[in-house]
């Protein structure tokens, strides 16, 4: 099975309602509406996962900056830069 194979076979087909004319005007310029929907979701979707990790974790992380503001950071004296 060919990579191209493979990937098609990680597909799913579905619906999205799109504007007439954003749609029009992709077909006009040649654009692949699948790849950019695709690649523009996988952005967002990491975005969301970042956002939602930081809010997840935003305890630990101010606990440790404080840490770092009070006592330095860790292993500061042996960093050669």
């Amino acid at each position: 099975m060919t990579s191209l194979t493979s990937q098609k076979a990680l597909k799913r087909a579905t619906n999205v309602s799109l504007s007439v004319t954003v749609l029009e005007d992709a077909k006009a310029l040649g654009i692949n509406v699948s790849q950019v929907c695709e690649a523009s979701l996988r952005s967002y979707v990491r975005d969301e996962q970042a956002r939602r990790w930081k809010e997840e974790h935003q305890e630990f992380i101010a606990a440790y900056n404080a840490s770092v503001d009070k006592d330095g950071l860790p292993l500061d004296e042996w960093r050669g830069f």
